[in-house]
């Protein structure tokens, strides 16, 4: 079976060449192709049920290209690869679970999708890490009751960064409900039980 890919590219002619790669070499199957994620993007992005996203980082402003992965994160459990169709600083390429240049041969590019795949999934599976200061601070917040804005205006967060903060935790402990954290918390000694509405 064909893993499922994503292309978030603002150029058709780069977002056609790469779909042909994936058709010709019958690994993986492109499911979508946005042009940008602004919109319906985001949207489409949480609904779309990918294994892989390469994006141009070019598709984002210049303030956030920094946050891109962990943007995408909040929104997909897929691995994501840059596509770097011009210079980018290494830094931002690190985020990434691989970098495609466009002067990558289609064996090379299915070489990077594989190894990124198999590098995000390993990932994956050692993410029962322990929770961030902050990922705990909004466990708590998330066991005593509060909405994600009241969360965000205590923390003077956005709203999507405490929803990116809870799709950590949830993948972190891989409990779902508020109930679950609840418990969770209150087994962990974050919380005492008077404390839980």
């Amino acid at each position: 079976m064909s893993k499922k890919v994503l292309l978030v590219v603002p150029s058709t002619i780069i977002a056609r060449g790469l779909e042909q790669i994936f058709n010709d070499l019958g690994e993986f199957e492109v499911s979508g192709i946005l042009s940008d994620l602004s919109g319906s993007g985001e949207t489409q992005v949480r609904t779309m049920d990918v294994d892989v996203i390469i994006v141009d980082p070019s598709v984002f402003d210049y303030a956030s290209r920094p946050y891109v992965r962990n943007n995408l994160a909040s929104l997909t459990s897929a691995a994501v690869l840059a596509l770097e169709s011009s210079p980018w600083d290494e830094e931002s390429l690190k985020q990434y679970d691989g970098v495609i240049s466009l002067y990558d041969a289609p064996t090379t590019v299915i070489r990077k999708v594989r190894s990124a795949l198999e590098g995000h999934s390993e990932n994956s599976r050692s993410e029962g890490e322990e929770l961030s200061q902050r990922e705990k601070e909004i466990l708590i917040c998330v066991a005593k009751g509060m909405l994600n804005k009241e969360i965000a205006d205590l923390y003077n967060l956005s709203i999507y960064t405490v929803i990116t903060h809870r799709k950590n935790i949830t993948r972190k402990t891989g409990i779902k409900t508020v109930a679950g954290l609840t418990v969770y918390a209150l087994l962990n000694n974050l919380i005492d039980i008077n404390s839980v509405e």
